[in-house]
């Protein structure tokens, strides 16, 4: 039986209303959009600091960030006070997060621009800044630009229009499932267990939020192409600019895998459409598999916001953005889903046999809507607070869209409280005035669903605006730097950034003013409080008498040496690596966090109990049952406490067996001196050492023996060796050190 033309126009009447409406609260939101705003990733530690003054020229600058950045379209470039390029560089390879620049030697004293351009490989956004440093006296004329963050127009559109039809389908899939197969589903009806004019809506629905779900992906990724390029859309079509950031960006690979699930979904409903007459049962299974497919959709999403770029405990911010998506595609998406169908729905019913229908389907929909409101709520604060961390945060612009956005919420609980009083007026009998007037539920439902469709735009404006700075950047420790000179050489080192972790190893060599470009250089480090030392280093030389490396040896705080050796000459120096010098990959959680985690837990635990409560009603609740099932669970969580804390203890040991604290310290820095002074004491104190064959074999095992081996085989003798006399503990140290000289000369 086909609708009435009139049901058609009515179709397209409503339709056509909740897009306009959509329309015009976008607009509205898009124009009402302040202007300055936080990057989405931004900088947790700056070498050098903006504004600040440098006594020499760095080695280079570096610019760490809270989110790996695309290399093909990250750049930076210093200028001096003329506007003359010194320096242009890019992503680190050693690690996405990190944005260099090599500076050139004799670099002199002025006032210097670094312009930064960053793609975030996380959420694509592309911004540019400029930073300052000074060598030598700081002077005025110079300064640092603030980029221009605010959230883009088209963004926040293809964003909110990207939101609302992907809620809009999960919505649509999860009320056929939940709500209305169970309210109004009859045998009867053999395709999709509802009445056709039913499905004929639900089916409308479907292709309507495909259709924008498809065209605001597209317009996704024509925008972030054109972004990253900066071509109009016109140039990004005609050279297929984008194609290249569809298979070579971050943002492309989670734009592929959205379009492969949203096509997959679009198979399964055309699959649904193909088989209704012929196979009427497959039209539910479809559908039901159709609604995972969407939650696979809403997890895409959740990888490209802003919970990728979360330093605090990010995969629980993942899953709880993704979380708090499903929960409002139950609830709002559910919603619009509900409201969009009802009107079809109750056409044939009048008087109170229209209410029951209504009553019927709001009954079922009441408890699915509540759970998704509280672990909206739960996860909402959750997410909030990974972003905010003072009480200005709340005046950025991403505070002021959040505060906009729960101002809807607010207004659309209070409606969909409206309505939970309206369904039993018996329990609520003092609010009888207040619910008199949603008793026709049919308007007050399109009031509450057209708040929904507001609350998802405000909620895709939100995903497009910059969460705060939590000014890391600020938090810094000078970097170590080292000067010497080797026979005429000047031998300027860095350590950046200093910290625990990732450290890249600059040496610049010079003499006379002029850059030593053939060197054989290498570096090493040492931490002599734990006997411990890192492999060699190759400096391999990057131009301008500069040479480099990268390594992670600096795995702790403390004094550790940094040997380098130039030749045959040794320079060694203490260097102080501090923790606040780290650059900081993750956060712990505070106080706020840890409650609004467990604040989520006690949301999911609300959601689950009515499935728990149907699957507790369907077990065995016998006491001998029970008594079973308490002590497998008690046994199953001792034996895991024991296994991990017998795991620790072994990893624990193991490291003390492998490498224990020494019972004597090497004090004695192994610096050229040193080796020149160990070398005599071992020709006049160690008599026949280098002329006895075992001493070849001492030099060969040099790689696995340590310094305080060392000072007690020069002390009592090994093997054939004699002791070495006559040596007090600042000499023995420097033997020590020479003949930690010759590894690898055997």
């Amino acid at each position: 039986m086909r609708p009435h033309p009139k049901t058609n126009r009515q179709i397209s009447r409503i339709i056509s209303g909740w897009t306009k409406l959509a329309l015009i609260a976008a607009l509205l939101l898009v124009l009402s959009a302040p202007r300055p705003a936080s990057a989405h990733g931004y900088i947790v530690r700056s070498i050098p600091e903006d504004r600040a003054s440098l006594e020499r020229a760095p080695a280079r600058v570096s610019y760490w960030f809270s989110e790996e950045l695309e290399p093909d379209f990250s750049s930076i470039t210093v200028r001096d006070a003329t506007g003359e390029i010194v320096a242009t560089g890019g992503v680190a390879p050693e690690s996405g997060v990190l944005l260099s620049a090599r500076l050139p030697s004799g670099l002199p004293d002025g006032a210097y621009v670094v312009d930064l351009r960053l793609a975030f490989a996380s959420d694509g956004h592309v911004i540019a800044e400029s930073r300052t440093f000074f060598i030598g006296q700081a002077a005025g004329g110079a300064a640092s630009t603030s980029a221009n963050w605010a959230a883009v127009p088209w963004e926040v559109v293809w964003r909110a229009a990207l939101l609302v039809c992907t809620l809009l389908l999960f919505g649509t899939f999860t009320v056929y499932t939940l709500v209305l197969v169970p309210a109004w589903g009859s045998a009867s009806y053999t395709a999709g267990r509802l009445p056709p004019r039913v499905m004929r809506r639900l089916n409308l629905l479907v292709i309507v939020g495909l259709i924008g779900a498809f065209a605001a992906s597209i317009a996704a990724l024509l925008q972030q192409s054109s972004v990253f390029f900066g071509a109009d859309v016109g140039r990004v079509l005609g050279e297929g600019l984008w194609n290249v950031v569809r298979i070579g960006t971050r943002f492309g690979d989670t734009w592929n895998a959205r379009m492969v699930l949203l096509a997959l979904i679009a198979a399964l409903f055309g699959a649904s459409l193909y088989v209704r007459r012929e196979y009427p049962n497959l039209v539910y299974p479809l559908w039901v598999a159709s609604a995972w497919g969407m939650a696979l959709v809403l997890g895409a999403w959740s990888v490209s916001a802003h919970a990728a770029g979360s330093l605090t405990l990010a995969w629980i911010a993942l899953l709880s953005d993704w979380v708090h998506g499903l929960a409002a595609g139950f609830w709002a998406g559910g919603l619009a889903a509900l409201t969009l169908v009802l009107p079809v729905a109750l056409q044939p019913y009048t008087g109170d046999q229209r209410r029951q229908v209504i009553v019927a389907a709001l009954n079922r929909f009441s408890p699915v809507a509540a759970a998704g409101l509280v672990v909206v709520v739960a996860t909402g604060i959750y997410n909030a607070l990974n972003w905010f961390y003072r009480p200005a945060d709340i005046g950025t612009s991403y505070g002021g869209t959040l505060l906009l956005k729960l101002l809807f919420v607010a207004l659309l609980i209070a409606i969909g409280a409206l309505h939970r009083m309206a369904l039993a007026p018996e329990r609520y009998e003092r609010f009888l005035n207040l619910t008199r007037r949603v008793r026709a539920f049919l308007p007050t439902l399109q009031l509450e669903s057209a708040l929904a469709v507001v609350v998802l735009i405000a909620a895709g404006w939100l995903s497009a605006t910059p969460p705060p700075d939590p000014n890391l950047a600020g938090e810094n420790t000078p970097v170590p730097r080292v000067t010497t000179h080797l026979n005429g050489v000047t031998l300027n080192g860095e350590i950046t950034p200093g910290g625990p972790g990732v450290n890249s190893y600059d040496v610049l060599l010079t003499q006379n003013g002029a850059p030593i470009e053939a060197a054989t250089a290498r570096i090493r480090l040492v931490d002599p409080t734990r006997d411990w030392r890192g492999a060699w280093h190759p400096l391999d030389p990057v131009g301008d008498g500069l040479y480099a490396a990268v390594g992670d040896d600096l795995n702790q705080a403390g004094d550790w040496w940094a040997l380098i050796d130039v030749g045959d000459q040794r320079a060694a120096f203490v260097v102080n690596v501090s923790e606040e010098a780290a650059v900081i990959r993750q956060r712990p959680p505070n106080a706020l966090q840890l409650l609004a985690l467990v604040g989520v837990l006690g949301a999911l635990g609300f959601a689950a109990y009515p499935l728990a409560r149907r699957g507790y009603r369907k077990l065995d609740r016998s006491p001998a049952s029970i008594v079973i099932a308490l002590g497998a669970t008690a046994a199953t969580v001792v034996i895991t406490v024991i296994g991990i804390g017998a795991a620790l203890s072994s990893q624990s040991e193991y490291e003390a067996v492998v490498s224990p604290p020494p019972t004597v310290v090497n004090v004695v820095l192994p610096d050229q001196a040193s080796l020149e002074r160990g070398q005599a004491a071992l020709a006049a104190a160690c008599v026949g050492w280098s002329a006895d064959p075992t001493f070849g074999a001492l030099i060969g095992r040099l790689e696995r023996t340590r310094d305080e081996e060392l000072y007690a085989m020069t002390r009592d003798g090994w093997r054939t060796l004699s002791h070495c006399a006559a040596l007090d503990d600042s000499m023995r140290w420097d033997v020590v050190n020479y003949l930690r000289s010759l590894e690898g000369s055997a």
